[in-house]
């Protein structure tokens, strides 16, 4: 069984930041990995700007995407009302 658990390095010992089920006086093994916050700064039209302009695809990619994503026939444009 592996657990994950994020941890504070005093200079002497970790401490887990949040209740471990572990025998007192157990052997473990620790794999210790720098921690990274993987939660992105800004919402997520901030994200979304970034990323537009960034992927080339055709000019009717949104409205056209079942055709391009999964080969069926193109819908066309419909006639304006």
């Amino acid at each position: 069984m592996s657990t994950v658990v994020k941890a504070t390095f005093d200079g002497h010992s970790l401490f887990p930041e949040s209740p471990v089920d572990l025998e007192p006086n157990g052997e473990y093994i620790i794999t210790i990995e720098p921690y990274r916050n993987k939660v992105s700064e800004g919402s997520a039209w901030d994200v979304l700007e970034k990323a537009v302009g960034t992927v080339d695809a055709p000019e009717d990619w949104a409205s056209e995407h079942d055709h391009y994503l999964y080969g069926t026939a193109k819908r066309g444009k419909k006639p304006a009302v």
